[in-house]
């Protein structure tokens, strides 16, 4: 059964959420001047604003501030089922940057409307969070289906790392009650075809690595051969922590043995589905992808150790490149780790690797102004395992899917360390070509609206548990 039409989803949400698009609200680590600018303030005043215009019964609305801290938007509907449970939906209304330039006829705080697929920056990731959740529970009570207490919060720092949300857990201890299930929509697919349900996720360490040995530039006629290239330096640091054949990481503290049952997961995908772990990348035609098996490389993405350069420092454009040996390089270096890898002796590991007698007795500096723990699902209830199928058969026509995600969503390593009997769903719209945090960022309204309509499902299981 379905209880949301794309037409509904259409008539009630698509006018708004194409003006929040059109707001650049970017997260705090992409905009230092976010309280000047006002764009998380726009944003969440919006959402405040169309959730008010709903009909959700006994609700309340309220946009949260604590003193320097981004704003938090609490809905907060009582229960309608004999339960004294909280049901907790979770979504994030900043933005990544635009990331580089967008393709022909495509920008990120212009909403484009391609058929049933809208592209801008931070619609499915997370924009339409709010609409889902604040319209599945519309559906419930116009069709007057119990459902346990439900707080829907909404946050404006996620993409920095959550950095607020623990404060504001802090403050919303007694507000939230007795949470017995929680639910993210914030995570991925591999397809459009069904309800994918992540079970873990990998944490993250961000490093900013430079090598000094000038301190200012010199022609490299006059110092090359004499004074050690600082990206050769560079070079070599980064072979201590990456194999430059293979990719593999060589720090023993970022390693952690894979369960088996997500072993068996990934294999059981790449049964059914190749190898979609290159196939939904635009990789260059010809392009030889690491890992042996479409099965190796599910787990490669989900479970691996990685590290990936994001950024360089002192590097000139090269149409300005000039015979100039540089006083310094600095790379940016992202690690990937298991889900059950510890983020902070992982991080501590990698900077006393690459500090520690430095090549050439360079100036060395390292350090990290991110890390976040990965997440491993707790196993789910019988019913509610039985709920998603339901809710997946209902909405998409198949059982649901589970699978690891290779990202890092750091709220939810917190709210398991909160919660930790509570149970977990994190599912989303991120499924081929959303392209979350790059170009073109794209929603699909089909998915969209199948999940909301999933979600249905699973609040209504869940008050009859």
């Amino acid at each position: 059964m379905t209880f949301l039409s794309l037409d509904d989803f259409e008539r009630d949400a698509v006018p708004t959420l194409l003006e929040y698009a059109a707001i650049p609200c970017l997260s705090p680590d992409y905009d230092a001047q976010w309280r000047e600018n006002g764009h998380l303030d726009d944003a969440i005043a919006l959402l405040a604003k169309w959730a008010g215009e709903r009909e959700l019964g006994d609700a309340s609305i309220e946009v949260r501030r604590l003193e320097g801290r981004t704003p938090l938007l609490v809905i907060t509907v009582e229960a309608t089922a004999p339960t004294t449970d909280t049901v907790v939906l979770y979504g994030h209304m900043d933005k990544q940057p635009p990331l580089g330039e967008w393709s022909e006829g495509l920008a990120p705080f212009t909403p484009v409307r391609r058929g049933n697929r809208i592209y801008a920056r931070g619609v499915a990731d997370d924009g339409y969070a709010t609409f889902s959740a604040l319209l599945a529970i519309e559906a419930m009570v116009r069709a007057g289906i119990p459902h346990s207490r439900l707080v829907v919060l909404i946050e404006a720092s996620e993409e920095s790392g959550s950095p607020d949300l623990v404060a504001y857990l802090d403050e919303l201890g007694d507000h939230l009650g007795a949470v017995d299930l929680m639910i993210c929509l914030d995570s991925g697919a591999l397809t459009y075809d069904r309800l994918w349900v992540t079970t873990s996720l990998r944490g993250v360490v961000n490093i900013a690595l430079t090598v000094q040995v000038l301190e200012q530039g010199q022609h490299s006629g006059v110092a090359s051969g004499v004074v050690p290239s600082s990206f050769r330096l560079l070079r070599q640091l980064i072979d201590r922590v990456e194999d430059a054949a293979t990719g593999a990481v060589l720090v023993e503290a970022l390693h952690a043995d894979i369960p088996e049952d997500h072993v068996r997961a990934a294999h059981a995908t790449a049964d059914e589905f190749g190898d979609v772990a290159v196939n939904e990348l635009p990789v260059v035609a010809g392009l030889v992808p690491m890992g042996t098996s479409a099965a190796e490389r599910i787990l490669q993405r989900t479970w691996a150790a990685t590290m990936s350069v994001t950024g360089m420092g002192g590097i000139p454009e090269p149409q300005i490149a000039g015979n100039v040996l540089r006083p310094f390089t600095t790379a940016v270096l992202s690690f990937r780790l298991p889900p059950n890898v510890n983020a902070q002796r992982a991080t501590q590991a990698l900077l006393e690797t690459l500090t520690s007698n430095p090549p050439a007795n360079a100036r060395v500096s390292a350090t990290s102004d991110h890390y976040a723990d990965g997440w491993v699902a707790p196993p789910l209830a019988p019913w509610l395992r039985r709920a998603l199928d339901e809710a997946s058969r209902d909405a998409f026509g198949r059982d649901a899917a589970f699978t690891g995600e290779g990202g890092t969503i750091p709220f939810l390593a917190q709210l398991g360390q909160r919660f930790p009997a509570v149970q977990f769903v994190a599912t989303g719209v991120l499924g081929p070509h959303s392209n979350a945090h790059g170009i073109d960022e794209m929603l699909d309204l089909d998915c969209c609206v199948a999940v909301t309509n999933a979600m249905i499902t699973v609040l209504r299981e869940h008050a009859t548990k």
